[in-house]
């Protein structure tokens, strides 16, 4: 991680957004989201020529949006402009209201810390009924800023120190340590193991993120262990199908194809599982979670926008695994451990007559659950790509590391 300490607001090398620009920008470009977004909180972005990345100090030092076309480049990521222009409320203004719950004021890439559910979530208190009502993300990953400690042009670097407690009473005393890179597209292609045309423009980001105990007893699976939870926010639209290759087999042997009962079973119409590759909607329209357990994911999930004619691709580092993977569901687990490397999600209403958190669609990694020592650390790092060019190339490139063409993708969820 870099070195380079910055002090107050002067960043050498980077733009800092703290007040609008006297130019005006288009709804949906790149310059209008940061415009907005300097409005209300620091922006840091890096740039790469027209490839940009906006990143928010006060918002975890999370990837709020990115472009491959400068300003007036199209916005990638989702924003929610209502809870960022109300900014944060008091403990008594929040009673009732979805901020009670979490601020959703959205971005491409998030951190987050896991489990969320189960006798060992950090979303419940001790005791609480694993429903909405009782959710509650942790202020330190939800509503607190993360200290800047480095910048460079091309990166960001962020830290924070602060202590959870999981649902069945044990405290963790934490440090997290995250670096937001920009890859220019000769590293992006050797990241992604794709050959990048000078047709196709693209902007890629890699975030390597550190959770550190700074506590003086061991974290063990009996009381409950933490894991980095990495969830990127995208614009929904009818458009848009969420792609997950897994590697085929028996389930006897790799356990089911896909976890696709988080928040109740999906209908087919929203969700098709093939052999060795699924296929989500991604409009926003109605509530359901997936999730691919680490014996069946390929390390790879995407999403294509056949309206705007972008592809997504987000890899994770596969590492080992010796404590398991933290489950998230809402219930008493039977497997506490036997959780899920790769998520994606679509927003809708979660109860009848309750409004949506977005909406929005979310493509989500975490690490292996971590069993740390005092000192210890576990790291995850995640890969960002998005590309937009002539669909023969995104066409090549999709079959490549998702397995299935563009109009496969397109033609999966769309009703004849």
């Amino acid at each position: 991680m870099n070195k380079l300490l910055v002090t107050g607001l002067t960043l050498v090398g980077l733009t800092v957004l703290s007040t609008p620009s006297a130019r005006a920008a288009q709804p949906g470009t790149f310059g209008y989201d940061t415009e907005f977004l300097g409005k209300h909180t620091k922006v840091i972005v890096l740039s790469d020529g027209d490839a940009k990345v906006a990143v928010a100090p006060g918002y975890q030092g999370r990837v709020m949006t990115s472009t491959t076309g400068g300003d007036a480049g199209p916005s990638f990521g989702w924003l929610n402009y209502k809870v960022i222009e109300g900014g944060l409320l008091s403990p008594e203004a929040r009673r009732g209201k979805l901020e009670d719950h979490i601020y959703v004021f959205g971005g491409e890439e998030r951190f987050w810390l896991g489990p969320e559910g189960g006798q060992y979530g950090i979303f419940f208190a001790p005791g609480a009924k694993f429903e909405f009502d009782s959710w509650h993300t942790p202020p330190a990953i939800d509503s607190e800023a993360f200290m800047t400690v480095g910048a460079t042009p091309r990166s960001a670097e962020f830290r924070q120190d602060f202590a959870l407690t999981n649902y069945s009473g044990a405290r963790f005393d934490v440090r997290v340590e995250r670096a937001v890179n920009l890859l220019n597209a000769k590293s992006a292609g050797k990241a992604f193991g794709i050959e990048l045309p000078a047709t196709v423009k693209t902007v890629a980001y890699e975030t390597d993120n550190r959770l550190t105990n700074m506590g003086r007893a061991a974290w063990t699976k009996e009381t409950g262990l933490l894991s980095v939870w990495l969830l990127g926010m995208y614009k929904p639209s009818p458009g848009v199908t969420i792609v997950v290759p897994f590697k085929p087999g028996a389930e006897t042997k790799l356990g089911p194809r896909v976890n696709d009962t988080y928040f109740g079973k999906i209908p087919p119409e929203y969700l098709k599982v093939g052999d060795n590759v699924l296929f989500l909607k991604g409009d926003g329209t109605r509530r359901g979670k997936i999730g691919i357990s680490p014996a069946r994911s390929k390390g790879v999930a995407g999403s294509y926008d056949a309206a705007g004619k972008v592809l997504t691709l987000v890899t994770y580092e596969v590492q080992k695994a010796p404590a398991g993977y933290v489950n998230s569901m809402w219930e008493q687990q039977k497997d506490p451990y036997g959780g899920d490397v790769l998520n994606s999600y679509n927003d809708g209403s979660p109860a009848p007559g309750k409004a949506p958190l977005g909406p929005f669609y979310e493509l989500e990694t975490s690490s292996p659950a971590a069993a740390l020592k005092p000192g210890a650390t576990v790291r995850h790092i995640q890969r960002t790509i998005h590309l937009s060019g002539p669909e023969s190339e995104l066409d090549r490139i999709a079959r490549s590391k998702l397995g299935v063409g563009l109009q496969a993708i397109a033609d999966a969820l769309n009703s004849k």
